[in-house]
């Protein structure tokens, strides 16, 4: 019978026979507070998802002790969030308990000083342990290093790192005074500061950078360890210089469904994908007898609304912010005859046409650029509202009209086009590129079946976050007759969407990669 007793504990999981502690993850969430159908799923096209209600529900329902954390870019992506500039979302996190929240490069959108409103309203600490003032050398008093949350009666360390590309993946000007310093160097010099003076029973890191490598996805990661040079921004690089227990990721929108086990460092790396469709759950083992960590674990939970349920108390915390912009967003302001959507192949994209298809129509240009990470949703075949336009273009970004000649348009097409993929959306040109393409001499220009020559002067239109240092824009810094309009981009879209409802998809084949 001992014997019997003895095997039956034995395979229980770790979790029946020490105490657990529940860590919730969300991250990127950009301003998707309620559940909405997963049209990205064809097997769930009409089931709901997500949201703060769905998520609430769910760790409503955990008898363990937990905690909340997220790893940065809180509201900036739809009306509510960013008509709010952030306020929904601190409400929101505030009435779920959130412990703390890295701050992301979306996070400062609406300048540093909207940002600090935001901590201010926020119960919780906002953490950025690699942010620096250039001018002083210390950390910008809205933003703590790391914080200390007791769960459970364990002491757990959540130190956070921000992304090093926030100096150029919010606009530049927006935090031109401020260091992001080198995330892995900082992560192994916090993590040693707190183990010193906090002594935690556990260490995770919360950083707004991602796995990389390609190595994160809808499957599960495997045992390998990879071979080549480890980027000093990811997570893994981060999780061996830090020796932190867990670190969690983002920015990148990717997802790890049980976590990675690096095989160097031992730590579980964990990502949580974007719009809070998903929350990662990260179970923390102690041992009973010695107080210890023992071990953890990961799972991705998908916010199925009718496995969570939605707690009622949120969605009505939620309604006086969706009324406020309601009335203006559920406005028609145009139609589309067919579904507008991004490219498969990385290259030009049907939303992408529209989109530098208004700016030269708007402006008058001879070509317009859009950076594609820019364009945040797709437009669906129907009446187009306010808000359809706000979700395609969140962001304040202004038009700017200058003049390039076309060598400086290859060169700038060729720090474009890493891996053969483009990262810019383009009207009035054919480009045409082979590998390798970061090589202008491999890029070739048309415009209206004619070579564009290297001498050749066109009038360009794009927007202010490529003109003011933005990922991929320095060849910008060297236009001539520059010009901030300071018309809002997404005024233009509106009003041309208004004037040329779309009847078709707009011709495409325009950035076109040779084998």
């Amino acid at each position: 019978m001992k014997k019997l007793l003895t095997a039956l504990l034995l395979s229980l999981p770790l979790s029946a026979w020490s105490l657990t502690v529940d860590v919730y993850h969300t991250s990127d969430v950009h301003g998707w507070y309620f559940s909405r159908p997963a049209k990205w799923d064809k097997e769930n096209s009409t089931r709901t998802i997500g949201g703060f209600a769905a998520l609430s529900a769910l760790v409503g329902a955990d008898k363990n002790p937990h905690i909340l954390l997220d790893s940065g870019d809180t509201f900036q992506g739809t009306p509510e969030g960013t008509l709010t500039k952030g306020m929904a979302t601190a409400a929101m996190m505030n009435l779920l308990g959130y412990s703390a929240s890295d701050v992301g490069n979306h996070d400062y959108d609406y300048t540093e000083a909207s940002l600090r409103d935001m901590v201010k309203a926020s119960s919780f600490p906002w953490l950025g342990a690699n942010v620096y003032v250039k001018e002083t050398g210390k950390a910008p008093d809205y933003l703590k290093p790391y914080t200390v949350v007791t769960a459970g009666g364990k002491r757990i360390a959540v130190l956070g790192i921000a992304g090093k590309h926030t100096a150029t993946t919010t606009l530049p000007a927006n935090v031109k005074h401020l260091e992001f310093r080198d995330e892995s160097q900082e992560a192994a010099r916090w993590a040693k500061i707190i183990r010193e003076t906090e002594k935690p029973d556990a260490l995770i890191v919360l950083s707004h950078t991602g796995f990389g490598l390609g190595l994160s996805g809808k499957k599960d990661l495997t045992g390998k360890v990879y071979d080549g040079e480890i980027p000093p921004d990811s997570t893994l690089a981060i999780a061996r210089a830090s020796g932190a227990d867990v670190v969690i990721g983002g920015h990148n929108h990717a997802g790890i469904t049980r976590g990675y086990r690096d095989p160097v460092s031992g730590a579980l790396i964990a990502e949580s994908y974007w719009g809070l469709t998903d929350v990662s759950r990260i179970s923390l083992y102690f041992d009973d007898k010695t107080g210890k960590l023992s071990g953890d674990s990961d799972e991705l939970v998908p916010l199925w609304t009718d496995v969570t349920g939605e707690d009622q108390k949120v969605t009505a915390a939620l309604k006086p912010f969706s009324a406020r912009v309601d009335k203006e967003m559920g406005k028609v302001i145009g139609r589309s005859d067919v579904d507008l959507g991004a490219s498969r192949a990385g290259l030009d994209s049907d939303i992408g046409n529209w989109f530098t298809d208004a700016l030269r129509r708007q402006s008058g240009a001879d070509v317009a650029f859009q950076n594609s990470p820019g364009i945040r949703s797709d437009l669906k075949a129907g009446d187009v509202t306010m808000r359809d336009i706000f979700q395609v273009m969140p962001f304040e970004n202004t038009l700017v009209t200058l003049t390039l000649t076309g060598g400086q348009l290859r060169r700038l097409m060729a720090d474009n086009l890493p891996g053969g993929y483009s990262k810019l959306q383009v009207s009035g040109l054919k480009v045409t590129f082979k590998a390798p393409s970061d090589d202008p001499a491999n890029i070739t220009l048309e415009r209206g079946g004619k070579p564009v020559k290297d001498g050749d002067r066109l009038k360009v239109a794009t927007n202010n976050y490529l003109t003011t240092g933005g990922t991929g824009g320095a060849v910008f810094s060297e236009a001539k007759d520059l010009e901030d309009t300071m018309m809002p981009i997404r005024d233009l879209l509106i009003k041309d969407i208004t004037a040329n409802p779309v009847k078709a998809r707009p011709e495409g084949g325009r950035i076109v990669r040779l084998e």
